[in-house]
C-alpha cells in the first residue's frame, strides 16, 4: 500500500472528528484509535474513512473507532504531540460515562492496553520455553533456562505492580502508593503465608490467604477503593501534613483491608466465574468450543473481549492454563484465511492490497480487526465463512480440551501455547479445519465483489509528469509556514504550504476541484483537485472560537469550483478587533503523496499568483 504521513493523518483525523475541543477523550487499542466525542454530530465519518491509512470507522458502545491496523500507536503518538488527548486525565476520564457494561469494558481495556505487547511477548516466550523443554532442546534444570525462564515469567509473577500502575491512572490515585500495595502483595513473606499450613491472623482476624502473584481483579479493587481513600485524607488532612501522612496512612489501611476482605472475595469470585466456565468446557466441551470460536470475532467487533481477559488471566495464575482460549486459533485464523481467500478471488485493486498484510497480520500475529473491518466485514459474506469457520474448528479444540497454558494472541505463532494442555493434534485438527472451511467457502461460494474504482483507503494520484501550480487564496503578505503562530501549522503536521497575511476579505479557490469540507463557521474550506492534490485553506489563527462572526461564505460543502472562484469574505477588521490573528494558512494535506511540495518565496502575492508548486 502507498506510504502514510501518520503525522499528517493524525491531524487530518482530528479535524474531522471536530477538532479537539469536540473530544471528551481518546484511547486506543490494538488496531484502533477510541474517541468519545462531545458531539458525535459534529464528526464527519465519510471523510475519516476516506482518509490514506484509516480502514473503517464503527460507531460501538459509544465510541467513535477509527479503525487504523497494527500502526494505530504511532497515530495515536502523533496526536499526542498535537493535542493533550493522550496524557494521563485523558484516559482516566475514559468511560466515566455510559451504562455499566461499557464502563467495565472501557476500565478494563485502559488497564490492561498498555501492557498488552508485553504481555504477548512474554508469554509467547514462556510458550518458545515449554516447547524447547517438551522436545529437549533446553534442559529445564539449567541456569540458561533459569534465565530466560525470568525473562518471561517476571512480568506474570510482579504482574499486579504493573497494573496497579495504570489501575492508578484509571481512578486517580497516587501511582506509587498503588504500586507500593501491590509490592506488599507480592512480598516473599506474604507469599509465603499463602502456603503455610498454620492459619494467618492480623491483631487476632483471621486472614483467608490466597496467592497475589500473577494476580489481576484483587489489586484492581484495592487500588479503586484506594482512591476513596485517598481523596477522602487529602480533603481532611493539612497541606503540611497530607504529603507523607497520605501514602503512610493508605499503606496501613490498603494492605491488611485487602488481605483479610478484597482479595479473598474478589479470588473467590474470579475463582467461582473460571469455574463455571471450566464447568461448560467439561461438561459439553464442543458446544462451549463452538460458542466461543463462533462469537469471538463478534466480540471483537464491539470491543466486548476485553470482558474475558481478567478472567483468562486469572486462570493461568491459578490453574496454569485458560479453557477459554482453547477455541480462539480457530476463530482468529479463520478469519485471517477468509481474508486470504479474498485476496486471491478479489478483482479490486485496493482490495488486494489491503487483503494481504491484513491476512498476514491474522495469521503471524493474531490481529483481525484490519482483516475484518477492511475486508471480511466489509463484504459480509467472508466474515460469516469466517464465523463458520471458527465455530466448527474451535467445537473440535474444545473436544480435546486444549487450552493455552501463557497469555498469547491466538496465531500460528502462538500456537506453542496450547501444547501444554489437552490434546494438542485436535487443537491443530480444529485450527486446520477452521482454516480449510474460511478458505474454501470464500473461494467457491465467493461473494459480492467491490467494483474496480479508486482506492477507498488511498488516494493514490497518478503519476503525472511535469508539475502542478497552487494559486494563492488571497492577496497579502507572504509568510513561511514555520513562522505562523499555530503550532499545528507551523510544525508541518497538516502538511507543507504558505502563510499570508490579507490585505483584502475575499477568499478565493486556488484550484478547480471539490469543495470536500466548508465549515459552517466559514474559517475554513478543503479542497480536492482531480488529480488528487488536496489543499486546506484556514483563515485566521484559532478564528474558530468566533462561530462564523466576521465570516460571509459563498460556497457550500461538496460543491465544485473552479480557480478563482469566491469562497467567502472576511471583515479582517473584525477578526483584528476580536484579539485574533488573520494570518491566512494554505496547505497541501496530503504533501507526503508528491516528489515535492515547494511554498513561494518572496515578500507578497497578489490572489492568483502562484503560492504553492507540486513537483509529481
Amino acid at each position: 500500500m502507498p506510504s502514510v504521513d501518520y503525522r499528517s493523518l493524525a491531524g487530518d483525523i482530528l479535524e474531522k472528528v471536530g477538532g479537539e475541543e469536540n473530544v471528551a477523550s481518546l484511547t486506543h487499542c490494538a488496531t484502533r484509535l477510541r474517541f468519545k466525542l462531545k458531539d458525535a454530530a459534529k464528526a464527519d465519518k465519510p471523510a475519516v474513512e476516506q482518509l490514506a491509512g484509516v480502514i473503517t470507522v464503527m460507531e460501538a458502545g459509544g465510541q467513535f473507532q477509527v479503525v487504523i491496523g497494527n500502526n494505530v500507536p504511532t497515530v495515536y503518538a502523533e496526536i499526542g504531540q498535537l493535542t493533550k488527548l493522550t496524557g494521563d486525565d485523558a484516559e482516566s476520564a475514559e468511560g466515566a460515562q455510559g451504562n455499566l457494561l461499557n464502563r467495565f469494558i472501557a476500565m478494563i481495556s485502559a488497564i490492561f492496553l498498555p501492557a498488552l505487547w508485553p504481555l504477548a511477548g512474554a508469554g509467547l516466550l514462556k510458550a518458545f520455553l515449554a516447547m524447547a523443554t517438551q522436545f529437549n532442546w533446553l534442559d529445564a534444570t539449567s541456569t540458561t533456562y533459569a534465565i530466560l525462564n525470568a525473562a518471561g515469567d517476571g512480568l506474570f509473577f510482579f504482574l499486579p505492580i504493573f497494573l496497579a500502575v495504570n489501575a492508578a491512572k484509571r481512578f486517580r490515585t497516587n501511582q506509587f502508593t498503588s504500586m507500593a500495595i501491590a509490592a506488599a502483595l507480592c512480598y516473599p513473606a506474604i507469599t509465603a503465608l499463602a502456603a503455610a499450613p498454620d492459619q494467618v491472623t492480623f491483631f487476632g482476624l483471621p486472614v483467608v490467604m490466597v496467592t497475589y502473584t500473577s494476580s489481576v481483579i484483587p489489586i484492581i479493587v484495592a487500588v479503586w477503593l484506594q482512591g476513596f481513600l485517598e481523596r477522602f485524607l487529602n480533603r481532611v488532612l493539612p497541606p503540611w501534613l497530607r504529603n507523607f501522612t497520605t501514602p503512610l496512612l493508605v499503606l496501613l489501611v490498603m494492605v491488611p483491608l485487602t488481605l483479610l476482605t478484597v482479595g479473598p472475595v474478589t479470588s473467590f469470585a474470579a475463582s467461582w466465574i473460571s469455574n463455571g466456565v471450566a464447568w461448560l468446557f467439561t461438561t459439553v466441551p464442543w458446544l462451549a468450543g463452538a460458542l466461543m470460536g463462533g462469537f469471538w470475532q463478534v466480540f471483537v467487533l464491539f470491543g466486548l473481549h476485553w470482558g474475558f481477559v481478567p478472567f483468562m488471566v486469572n486462570d493461568y495464575s491459578t490453574i496454569g492454563y485458560s479453557l477459554m482460549a482453547g477455541p480462539l486459533p480457530a476463530a482468529v485464523l479463520a478469519q485471517a484465511a477468509a481474508t486470504l481467500a479474498v485476496l486471491f478471488k478479489t478483482r479490486n485493486i485496493a482490495l488486494k492490497e489491503l487483503a494481504g498484510p491484513s491476512a498476514l497480520s491474522g495469521f503471524v500475529a493474531g490481529i483481525t480487526e484490519p482483516a475484518i473491518y477492511g475486508v471480511t466485514l466489509r463484504l459480509k459474506k467472508p466474515f460469516y465463512y469466517g464465523i463458520a469457520g471458527g465455530a466448527v474448528g474451535g467445537a473440535i479444540a474444545a473436544a480435546g480440551g486444549s487450552a493455552s497454558s501463557a497469555f498469547v494472541f491466538p496465531s500460528l505463532l502462538g500456537l506453542s501455547a496450547y501444547m501444554q494442555q489437552g490434546n494438542f493434534m485436535l487443537q491443530l485438527l480444529g485450527t486446520g479445519v477452521a482454516i480449510a472451511i474460511a478458505f474454501t467457502l470464500t473461494m467457491v461460494l465467493g461473494f459480492e465483489d467491490i467494483p474496480n474504482e479508486a482506492p477507498k483507503n488511498a488516494e493514490l494520484i497518478p503519476a503525472t509528469p511535469g508539475a502542478a501550480e497552487v494559486a494563492a487564496p488571497m492577496t497579502g503578505r507572504i509568510v513561511p509556514l514555520a513562522e505562523v503562530k499555530d503550532k499545528v501549522f507551523a510544525s508541518g503536521a497538516l502538511g507543507k504550504g504558505i502563510g499570508i497575511v490579507p490585505e483584502h476579505g475575499q477568499v478565493y479557490a486556488p484550484f478547480g476541484g471539490t469543495l470536500v469540507s466548508a465549515f459552517p463557521t466559514g474559517h475554513a474550506f478543503g479542497i480536492k483537485s482531480p488529480d488528487g492534490v488536496e489543499a486546506l485553506i484556514h483563515i485566521g489563527i484559532d478564528t474558530v472560537q468566533l462561530e462564523g462572526k466576521g465570516f460571509s461564505t459563498a460556497v457550500t460543502q461538496g460543491q465544485q469550483v473552479e480557480a478563482g472562484d469566491l469562497l467567502a469574505t472576511v471583515d479582517l477588521e473584525a477578526i483584528t478587533a476580536a484579539g485574533y490573528d488573520p494570518t491566512t494558512v494554505l496547505v497541501i494535506t496530503n504533501t507526503a503523496q508528491f516528489a515535492a511540495v515547494l511554498p513561494a518565496e518572496g515578500h507578497h502575492l497578489a490572489h492568483g499568483d502562484t503560492a504553492i508548486v507540486i513537483e509529481r
